[in-house]
């Protein structure tokens, strides 16, 4: 497993723009999918994007495509995720979160976790 932290996340007004940084501590990402996640209190835990190490492909819940980009820097061993359009109902606890796994989009498959950052947005 691989240590991860976030940040970056804050209050933005609605249609505001917030990225968010998540960096592998200690070791490089060598999983195959590095996702983000979103939580609010009395719901799962949601998939919101994915991106494959190795080739930088990319995958996006309906949710937040064309509004949310997920990226990479291979150097700094860092995934982002820059929200743009961002919508009160983005408000949540944002978690990135590793595996060995590309396929899967369900929090279980997941077995490196960050601490999670807040996000708010106020309409």
């Amino acid at each position: 497993q691989v240590p991860l932290v976030e940040s970056g996340g804050g209050l933005v007004q609605a249609g505001g723009s917030l990225r968010l940084s998540c960096a592998a501590s200690g070791r490089t990402f060598s999983d195959n999918a590095v996702a983000w996640f979103r939580q609010v209190p009395g719901k799962e835990r949601e998939f919101a994007a994915k991106i494959r190490w190795t080739t930088g492909f990319t995958y996006y819940a309906d949710s937040v495509k064309g509004r949310f980009t997920i990226s990479r820097d291979n150097a700094k061993n860092t995934v982002y995720l820059q929200m743009n359009s961002l919508k009160p109902e983005d408000t949540a606890v944002y978690y990135c979160a590793a595996s060995s796994n590309w396929s899967s989009r369900h929090p279980n498959d997941f077995g490196s976790w960050g601490q999670g950052t807040q996000v708010t947005v106020s309409s």
